[in-house]
């Protein structure tokens, strides 16, 4: 009886544990496979890849046929011959709209922006955070400064809406020198970009602190297929060198390459920027004979420049200066980011892994700027410093759990996360000719702690599916005035909970709708929240979607979203003046639409628009405007590639007229600026020619409108400043790879 119990416990377990078809998919360069679809085709039961390419699928038996399909791979139909230890392989091939589908795809916006990589590859700082639609940039300080970023009717300035992270490592500064959320992403080289990840609105769960308006992931590469070296000569004595080059052997299980960066410019100003930066980049992947994976990334970036600034319309208007002259050509700056961090990916269990980074960085910022001339002091001017030296740690841990029932699939996520900066000698003074210091305004020490913890499900239905989400913060901030007679520190502690709750709907494989909500925030300077006793010092946004992914044709692609966001009180610490400025409550809503047409296998239209709505919500009609807040936005593209050799493209951006001040009487002039590129590949050396700005039109990268006093004008005059568009730019590139 004992021995009949066992036999029929064993054969028990057998039959279900024949049922679980596993293994693991790998390229053909034996990299492991995210989020590659695997189905089988008899039962129509359907499963992901993990992050170290592990999969396993349920009702499986011995004979079924199992496909595995992923954008810009090869489909490939296996008939199961054995259950465990599987490990298939799928090679490298075009990117094919028609192959597409939508109901399979896991994470939607990497596969948009794999497209849109795939087609028109970053060879560029400026153009890294363009590729997500609907979100447009401006440089106004000689190139070394941070990014304007503009989304969802946000002038985010240099990231205070927008949560920004390389490799699980936050961009976002806290508490910065010159401006809270400040994202200088100038420490990514281009070439090193695999993944963009990117999302709109506040409805993931891995996400907190400056997730707004969006968020935006960037994934470096694990492995090279090939060594490259590129150089780019170009006009405004502008030279940009790459070198990307394997560390190991090929054959080697493990993985390792540098890439370093050097980039000079003097830009199109009279006064030559001097503009130069060097960057160095390291990873290195050891995979685990237990399947496990560490990985190991170092970086080091440094950066100096001189600027023209924002210059007043009336001194062009007047013949004072011209449209690349300067009032004060002694702006500019040096900054330097150093990071390390590491990462490592476990196989807990069966239904169960665990992802993890923690980082170092070290960062280092001086600027110099003049916004108002002679407005304060007729004699030395108004020039400013901008200092700081902080040091960043932090870890981010994630587990995810995956189990199959007989009504539905579950998916659940749960992760903790700490960000510790130190933050030392912050300083804002007044300044002539970056050389003397008049006086300091002020000066002190930042300690800011974020932990954080999540959790998210998602329940599949098959055709329905409810992703629920909650996620709670908890700040530290501590401040030490050195400009205070005797020592004290302001502390303050605040916690905030966030729930989201997203809904998906398949009607079938080419068309999905959805509904997002939920709540998120961005915490304020710490030097505001001190001052402001903790009181209304993490404004939140609500935020709420009703979205589409439609393929009405085997190559078109559409996206489309009616969004809402609504954002509370806040005290915005300006850090050019180092003081405390009150914003209301404003409410924002528009339509989001995407469009990506592949015309032939090798001709391609991208299309990107956005209308928006900002307003005030407190103040009164007419008075209500949200400065520099776009309204209506297009950017859209024709690209051609691998056409007898030749790739290249046409692209075009546009913004429309947008108010520069609250009651609409200064306006930020809108533009259209058209951008060519065109490559030629032969054997291992390609050729090619980017032009920005093709047909040399005026335009205003960044604009604002300031009140300043020249020096010899008896009265200020508030009105639009603004940093000048390039002008008609052409370089030549030529990269050679091994």
């Amino acid at each position: 009886m004992r021995n009949a119990f066992f036999l029929a416990t064993f054969l028990i377990c057998s039959l279900l544990h024949a049922q679980q078809f596993s293994g693991t998919v790998v390229s053909e360069f034996n990299q492991p496979l995210q989020d590659v679809y695997i189905e089988n085709q008899r039962t129509q039961e359907h499963t992901h890849s993990n992050e170290l390419g592990r999969f396993e699928l349920l009702n499986t038996k011995i004979g079924d046929t199992v496909m595995f399909r992923s954008l810009g791979y090869s489909t490939q139909l296996l008939e199961v011959e054995t259950m465990l230890d599987n490990k298939i392989v799928l090679k490298l091939k075009p990117v094919e709209l028609k192959e597409l589908v939508v109901a399979s795809q896991k994470n939607f916006t990497s596969t948009v922006s794999k497209i849109d990589l795939e087609i028109a590859p970053v060879t560029s700082s400026q153009e890294i955070l363009r590729k997500v639609p609907g979100l447009f940039i401006g440089q106004h300080a000689g190139g070394g400064k941070a990014e304007q970023i503009f989304l969802r009717g946000f002038d985010i300035d240099h990231g205070t809406d927008v949560a920004i992270d390389v490799d699980g490592m936050p961009v976002n500064m806290v508490s910065h020198a010159h401006g809270q959320g400040y994202s200088d992403l100038h420490f990514l080289i281009p070439e090193t970009i695999d993944v963009i990840d990117f999302g709109k609105g506040a409805y993931y769960a891995d996400k907190g602190d400056f997730n707004t308006a969006g968020y935006v992931s960037f994934k470096t590469k694990d492995y090279l297929q090939k060594n490259s070296l590129s150089l780019s000569l170009g006009q405004f004595n502008t030279l940009r060198t790459v070198g990307i080059f394997n560390l190991l052997d090929k054959k080697s299980t493990d993985n390792s390459y540098l890439a370093v960066e050097y980039l000079e410019s003097d830009g199109p100003f009279e006064s030559p920027q001097n503009f130069n930066r060097i960057n160095l980049f390291t990873k290195y992947i050891k995979n685990l004979a237990s399947g496990d994976r560490v990985e190991l990334t170092a970086s080091h970036f440094t950066s100096r420049w001189d600027a023209s600034g924002q210059i007043p319309q009336r001194a062009v208007d007047r013949g004072l200066i011209t449209r690349f002259g300067a009032i004060d050509d002694t702006e500019g700056g040096d900054t330097s980011r150093t990071n390390f961090n590491i990462s490592f990916q476990s196989i807990l269990s069966e239904n169960t892994t665990l992802t993890a980074n923690a980082f170092y960085s070290n960062y280092t910022f001086e600027l110099f700027s003049n916004f108002t001339f002679f407005l304060e002091d007729p004699i030395s001017g108004d020039q400013i410093k901008q200092r700081e030296n902080r040091d960043i740690y932090g870890i981010n841990t994630k587990f995810n759990y995956n189990q199959n029932f007989s009504n539905f699939d579950l998916d659940l996520s749960y992760g903790f996360s700490l960000r510790h900066d130190v933050n030392n000698d912050v300083e804002l003074s007044r300044t002539a000719n970056r050389k003397t210091t008049l006086e300091v305004l002020q000066l002190g020490d930042i300690n800011q702690t974020n932990t954080s913890a999540y959790v998210e499900a998602m329940l599949d239905f098959g055709k329905f599916k409810i992703q629920p989400v909650v996620r709670l913060d908890h700040f530290n901030f501590l401040y030490n005035d050195q400009l205070q007679e005797n020592y004290e520190t302001q502390s303050e502690t605040e916690t905030l909970l966030n729930p989201k709750l997203n809904l998906y709907y398949t009607i079938n494989n080419d068309f999905q709708v959805y509904a997002k909500s939920g709540l998120g925030f961005h915490s304020n300077d710490a030097r505001v929240v001190v001052a402001n006793q903790g009181e209304e010092i993490l404004p939140r946004s609500y935020n709420a979607d009703l979205g589409l992914t439609w393929k009405p044709a085997p190559r078109l692609l559409v996206e489309g979203a009616l969004w809402y966001l609504f954002l509370e009180q806040e005290f915005v610490y300006v850090g050019d003046a180092g003081i405390v400025e009150p914003s209301g409550k404003t409410r924002r809503y528009g339509i989001d639409l995407s469009a990506r047409y592949q015309l032939t296998d090798w001709l391609f239209l991208n299309a990107d628009a956005t209308y928006t709505k900002a307003r005030a919500i407190d103040e009164l009609d007419g008075e209500d405007f949200i400065p520099l807040a776009p309204d209506f936005t297009l950017v859209s593209g024709l690209y051609f590639k691998d056409i007898k050799n030749f790739s290249g493209g046409l692209q075009m951006r546009y913004i429309d007229d947008r108010p520069a001040n609250e009651d609409n009487t200064i306006i930020a002039e809108g533009y259209t600026v058209f951008d060519l590129n065109v490559s030629y590949e032969f054997n291992k050396l390609t050729l090619g020619v980017r032009v920005e700005n093709l047909f040399d039109i005026d335009w205003n990268e960044a604009q604002f409108a300031t009140e300043s006093r020249l020096r010899n004008e008896s009265a200020s005059t508030e009105e639009l400043h603004f940093t000048p568009g390039t002008p008609f730019y052409i370089r030549g590139i030529a990269t050679y790879t091994f």
